[in-house]
């Protein structure tokens, strides 16, 4: 009876863990599949997360904003047939990015008519130890697809931290397969 007591009360907790995924219109050439509860982050957050001089094309977040899916074009430049050789160049990218980098699964595959490289896998940043700010390690889980259009490298990115993973992780594959890029960019 506790077993079925402790069950009817996870029961809706489990529910919410999953949002439900709307058609989401990035810009006239991307459209995805995001949580109903996704809405684009406002410069502030872009500037605090995506540090950088390429801003992304897009970046989405959730009420927490530990959660997070971005589009950007890469500054790589490959054609469509370099797609195997592109992929070990953007897996080593992303070892270099972090201090510790466990890949969950790889590869190449084709989602709406588009062949897009994929890495899933956790990552950690270990900190900094001497700094007076004592940062511990950073750990996050993450789900990268690279697509080459035409010379551009598009790059969609979904991450959170591990503490999400268990709830987000299913999500974030429904997102990447729900990718559709027409035209050229």
């Amino acid at each position: 009876m506790l077993k079925l007591s402790i069950l009817l009360f996870m029961f809706p907790l489990l529910l919410s863990a999953q949002d439900k995924l709307v058609k989401t219109k990035v810009n006239d050439d991307i459209t995805a599949k995001l949580p109903e509860n996704f809405y684009p982050m406002s410069a502030d957050d872009i500037a605090q997360r995506y540090p950088s001089v390429r801003k992304p094309l897009a970046a989405y977040t959730d009420d927490s904003r530990y959660v997070g899916f971005s589009i950007n074009i890469s500054a790589t430049q490959w054609m469509p047939s370099d797609a195997a050789i592109a992929k070990d160049f953007f897996k080593a990218s992303l070892f270099n990015l972090y201090d510790e980098v466990e890949v969950i699964s790889e590869g190449i595959k084709e989602i709406n008519g588009r062949e897009f490289i994929y890495f899933e896998f956790d990552s950690q940043i270990n900190g900094e130890q001497n700094s007076f700010t004592k940062k511990g390690p950073v750990r996050k889980y993450a789900y990268v697809q690279y697509l080459i259009v035409r010379g551009k490298t598009v790059v969609f990115s979904f991450n959170c931290p591990m503490q999400l993973k268990e709830k987000w992780q299913e999500a974030a594959g429904e997102i990447m397969n729900s990718l559709k890029v027409k035209g050229s960019l």
